[in-house]
């Protein structure tokens, strides 16, 4: 068994630790005796995205979007292929933003987006931002269960029709609507950094399995081996005390 996973754009879009979502899944997968084999990919390289199992981009702030997005929009097609062969994608922060139809950053500046979902992201006009610590109820097939993350954005998210998960404590997609991030079953975008996976262990073996899922449909959440998760819950558990949501 294997997990063949492309980090793209990891030069640029790395902010807040995301690098620790890649580190929480070689571990947890080398645990189960699961190869872990990680790839990157960033500006100018041939890569074919649809032969990765995970597709994977972190957060950046406007400056990064703005240097990335020729380069990723010239693998829109690819990435459709990706899609198309059930390849599971990871998607935080500013890479959530960039797959929804445009991102109107700090200074009123227009990115048009992939455009593959109907969500878009502008700036608030005050220029506050979201920020802290969040947590959320998600509800990932047939669990439910808390997860926790850091949120800075300024960007406000609207029209996502398939949230992440309703927000506990926090902000999410925006000020207002109380959701946060965006799945479809195959896409999670989230505005949730800190990194996401480390103190959500559950989150980490859901999108092992959707990855495994790939070459192996007949796969299940329930086929991966149980680890000590005791430590992660703790911090986990401190966090949502703090929030005053457990």
């Amino acid at each position: 068994m294997k997990l063949n996973v492309c980090w793209m754009y990891h030069d640029i879009m790395d902010l807040y630790g995301d690098k620790g979502n890649m580190m929480v899944l070689e571990k947890r997968c080398k645990d189960r005796g699961i190869d872990f084999l990680l790839d990157t990919c960033t500006i100018g390289e041939e890569k074919d995205l649809s032969t990765y199992d995970l597709l994977f981009i972190g957060g950046g702030a406007d400056k990064e979007q703005h240097m990335l997005i020729d380069d990723l929009l010239s693998r829109k097609d690819n990435i459709k292929k990706a899609m198309d062969s059930n390849t599971f994608i990871l998607l935080i922060c500013g890479g959530y933003q960039l797959f929804g139809q445009y991102y109107i950053d700090a200074d009123n500046n227009k990115i048009d987006c992939l455009k593959f979902f109907d969500y878009y992201t502008e700036n608030c006009e005050d220029k506050k931002r979201c920020i802290g610590n969040i947590a959320i109820n998600c509800k990932l097939e047939d669990q439910e269960f808390m997860v926790i993350g850091f949120e800075n954005h300024g960007g406000q998210t609207q029209n996502v029709k398939h949230p992440f998960g309703q927000v506990l404590a926090g902000h999410g997609n925006n000020f207002e609507e109380k959701t946060e991030g965006f799945y479809n079953g195959q896409v999670l975008g989230t505005y949730m950094h800190g990194p996401l996976l480390p103190k959500n262990p559950k989150v980490a073996d859901f999108i092992i399995y959707k990855s495994i899922q790939k070459h192996n449909p007949e796969f299940q959440l329930s086929d991966l081996l149980p680890l000590d998760d005791s430590l992660e819950n703790k911090a986990k558990n401190q966090m949502l005390q703090r929030l005053q949501v457990l």
